[in-house]
């Protein structure tokens, strides 16, 4: 079983609500990731994205931009990052998903890129540019590999909500509103509509994210979701240190503040 499910299967049965933390690999150095990532899973991070360096990354606001900018300044690239992963996996027991831009793939090689995907621990790729629609480019590699695409869905979806929520796999990625990632002070959708819609096709975790970041949010949007992604406010957090021991001191507030909302 992948190792998504059986998180979102043991939080079910202890009626929790899941917290999916973000970061970038690279920003400011590997090194401090790494210490990230354990961070994130000592204080109870249910699954953790991992933002692979892009330098268009499109669906990202400023802050993950400039993060992108510094780990590509860094030299990070994707097999930095799966060196990365290879190296800490045997550490790490929660769930790992990419964050990444189909052209990343295209240009590693889709079958050798899920191959790697699978050899190392990665459990789910997050590919904004890859709408549903244009997922059959990579569902044979899916299926062959275990790895999940893990599909986005918005409050605008409207007619697709039943194929995707009714083909996703892993969680859906449900987008709290229009726009880019970044952090948000409030939020108008309605999402008691926006979820009953998922839940007439499909039971599948649901999962909010783009603009969460502070406790009191968490907690409002628990009410809806099966758990609260959270991004661009992590990747700040990280940003705001001037070494590592208080980069980390801060990611680690900063998880704590989150939880409270649980």
């Amino acid at each position: 079983m992948n190792r998504i499910d059986e998180r979102f299967n043991q939080l079910k049965k202890e009626n929790k609500k899941a917290l999916i933390t973000f970061l970038t690999v690279g920003d400011p150095d590997i090194d401090t990731s790494e210490k990230a990532v354990m961070t994130m899973q000592e204080e109870g991070v249910d699954l953790i994205e991992l933002g692979v360096p892009f330098s268009d990354p499109a669906a990202d606001g400023p802050t993950i931009q400039r993060a992108d900018e510094r780990a590509l300044e860094n030299g990070t690239d994707i097999f930095k990052v799966f060196e990365f992963v290879e190296r800490i996996r045997d550490k790490v027991n929660v769930p790992l998903v990419f964050l990444l831009y189909y052209n990343v793939i295209i240009q590693y090689g889709i079958d050798e890129f899920f191959a790697r995907c699978a050899q190392t621990g990665v459990d789910g790729l997050i590919i904004p540019d890859l709408p549903y629609e244009e997922s059959g480019e990579v569902k044979e590699y899916t299926e062959k590999y275990g790895v999940y695409q893990i599909n986005l869905v918005s409050p605008t979806s409207k007619g697709r909500v039943k194929d995707i929520a009714e083909n996703s796999k892993g969680f859906l990625y449900c987008i709290s509103s229009l726009g880019v990632t970044g952090e948000k002070s409030s939020f108008s959708t309605d999402f008691e509509k926006f979820v009953g819609i998922i839940r007439k096709y499909s039971d599948i975790p649901a999962c909010v994210g783009f603009g969460v970041s502070n406790g009191k949010q968490v907690r409002e949007l628990a009410r809806y979701f099966d758990g609260a992604i959270v991004g661009s406010a992590i990747v700040k957090a990280i940003a705001a240190g001037s070494s590592t021991e208080e980069r980390i001191n801060n990611l680690r507030e900063k998880i704590r503040d989150l939880k409270t909302g649980l």
